[in-house]
């Protein structure tokens, strides 16, 4: 499993879709990593559907600072390696940090991931 790691609040100015924006590229390496073998996992993926379970707004509710960091930590325990995107994000270098500080692999570029192959969306064409 690979924690895709990049901005998804940051530099957006709180802007709803600036921030569907940022998840959308980070969704983007998603495919190249499950197609080369790998569980690719996002932490907003796991952190909005509980601050909705919690009743909160979204991710600017004052309940997400303790949803949003701590997912992404208690994912690394589960995680195998980080992908790093680009782009400024107080969030992914914390990812970066525990994951360095637990010895695993971080990725800057989806190339230099084990398996994966040059950028192709969706399956194959048939």
């Amino acid at each position: 499993m690979i924690l895709i790691a990049g901005p998804y609040r940051s530099g957006t100015d709180d802007d709803p879709e600036r921030m569907a924006a940022n998840l959308a590229h980070l969704e983007e390496a998603a495919w190249p990593l499950f197609s080369a073998g790998h569980l690719p996992m996002i932490g907003e993926w796991v952190a909005l559907p509980v601050l909705s379970s919690a009743g909160a707004s979204g991710p600017l509710d004052p309940l997400a600072s303790q949803v949003m960091y701590p997912t992404a930590e208690r994912l690394l325990a589960h995680c195998d390696a980080v992908l790093r995107l680009p782009g400024e994000s107080r969030g992914a270098d914390q990812d970066v940090a525990i994951a360095t500080e637990r010895g695993l692999p971080v990725y800057y570029r989806l190339e230099d991931v084990p398996g994966v192959e040059p950028v192709r969306r969706g399956p194959a064409p048939r």
